[in-house]
């Protein structure tokens, strides 16, 4: 019975929709309420009507004792068929012998004949006397007696009849109350529901995030509100992604436009190479093989740059001085002409992060100075070690270059996916490398930030 009721009650949750089965909980929770208050109000009615007449009675059984002393068995006064008539009342005795139930004015049940032989308390019952409802209250008398004592109980019936009429119509008022409640509830708790649940459903019809849920003024907030406002912060976040992704393949058609262009020209030179000189295809080719060079390092970097964070796995303790030597003699290999200088601590600096990844960030940390380094001066790269438990402390490394420079309206925009500046679009590289270096960065709980130098050129600080 109890896995049927289960049952029951999941395939109710399941199905019934959640603001019917709001409005239905808060309906049956104050019908009961409502029912059990009418229920409790009517028991204590009735209490109160028949205690008022059990005091009558009481008080008549005394009198008729006083005026009546040691009475023998049989009717002592009064009719109970006149309802203005005052109390009737009988004796009975403990032995059916001295006083036969059939000849008393009122009924003679054995439990009168007990409290007659002094075994059973006094005791109030409802009887029928001449066909009208009568209260009776049998009480010891004398020795072997029993005294009875009834009054008519119309008024008390009609009472409690109308009270319970008028319970039932406020229950069932409660009951339409409740219901209407109900419904209120349901509509206005679940209205930011609602909402949010139709501007999802929009964003998954239209596709488009930029759609918000209203929330209300400030000082209304509660846990839907804040659901609401985390929906709508979810929202934002998903629109600056989509905006960015469009973003990014905009920016890389764009930029594989001009190389594969170039490399489907030379292709298509190459295929007629009988008509070439040997000089001219041997530019060709270099020219292809270049070409094939730049679009595979800007598929690479689109690649890297389409990763959010660094796998962990791969996240160990990386030496950064270490590092720092490292990367500066590969530049010095790659860029001959340009003299760098590598300024490390004696002791080890530590943090956690992947060594190919940090590498990679200072390859193009020192790329881009060695690019814009002028006249054989130096690209000056040092780090510098945290202050251990102190919040924004942590290690630094910075790589200053000394060539032109970074133009203040160029600033906000140099770790942008694809952007060059004026001085730089005759320099080799497709502009991602600066946008590498910070999302590398920030994976690492690092931030990298760009400045102008002091004296000239510029200064690019990574604090981890």
């Amino acid at each position: 019975m109890s896995g049927g009721r289960r049952r029951l009650g999941r395939a109710w949750r399941r199905r019934g929709p959640l603001r019917t089965r709001l409005a239905l909980s808060v309906t049956a929770a104050v019908a009961v309420v409502a029912v059990g208050v009418c229920a409790a109000a009517f028991l204590v009615v009735r209490s109160a009507l028949y205690e008022q007449l059990d005091l009558s009675l009481t008080q008549s059984a005394r009198l008729a004792a006083q005026r009546n002393p040691g009475e023998a068995p049989g009717p002592l006064a009064g009719e109970c068929r006149f309802l203005a008539a005052p109390a009737c009342a009988e004796v009975v005795a403990a032995d059916p012998a001295d006083h036969p139930a059939t000849r008393g004015l009122l009924p003679v049940d054995p439990a009168a004949r007990q409290v007659a032989a002094g075994r059973k308390a006094p005791y109030y019952t409802n009887i029928t006397v001449a066909g009208f409802p009568a209260r009776m209250l049998t009480t010891d008398y004398a020795k072997g007696r029993a005294l009875q004592v009834a009054l008519r109980a119309d008024t008390v019936e009609d009472g409690i009849e109308e009270a319970a009429g008028w319970l039932v119509v406020t229950a069932a008022a409660g009951v339409l109350l409740a219901a209407l409640l109900g419904y209120w509830v349901s509509r206005t708790g679940l209205a930011p529901v609602t909402r949010l649940t139709a501007t999802a459903e929009r964003i998954a019809a239209t596709r488009d995030p930029r759609h918000r849920i209203e929330l209300p003024p400030p000082g209304r907030e509660d846990e839907i509100t804040r659901l609401a406002g985390s929906f709508n912060t979810m929202l934002g976040e998903l629109e600056q992604s989509v905006t960015a992704q469009r973003q990014l393949v905009a920016d890389a058609s764009h930029e594989l436009r001009t190389p594969l262009t170039a490399l489907r020209t030379n292709a298509e030179l190459l295929a007629r190479a009988d008509r070439l000189t040997p000089d001219q295809r041997e530019r060709a080719s270099a020219a292809l093989g270049r070409q094939l060079r730049e679009v595979t390092g800007l598929v690479n970097d689109l690649i890297e740059l389409a990763r959010d964070e660094e796998p962990q796995p791969l996240v160990e303790q990386v030496r950064l001085g270490a590092l720092v030597e490292h990367c500066a003699q590969a530049a010095r290999t790659h860029w001959p002409a340009v003299p760098f200088q590598a300024r490390v601590p004696a002791e080890p600096v530590v943090v956690p992060g992947v060594p190919a990844r940090l590498s990679r960030l200072l390859g193009n940390l020192l790329d881009n100075a060695a690019k814009f380094s002028r006249g054989g001066l130096p690209v000056e790269v040092e780090l510098v070690p945290g202050v251990p438990g102190v919040p924004g402390r942590g290690p630094e490394l910075t790589v200053r270059d000394h060539g032109p420079g970074i133009a203040a309206e160029d600033l906000p925009h140099v770790f942008d996916r694809f952007y060059r500046a004026g001085a730089a679009r005759a320099l080799p590289g497709s502009g991602l490398g600066l946008a590498m270096a910070r999302q590398i960065a920030r994976a690492h709980a690092a931030e990298l930030t760009a400045e102008a130098a002091p004296g000239g050129g510029a200064l690019f600080r990574l604090t981890f």
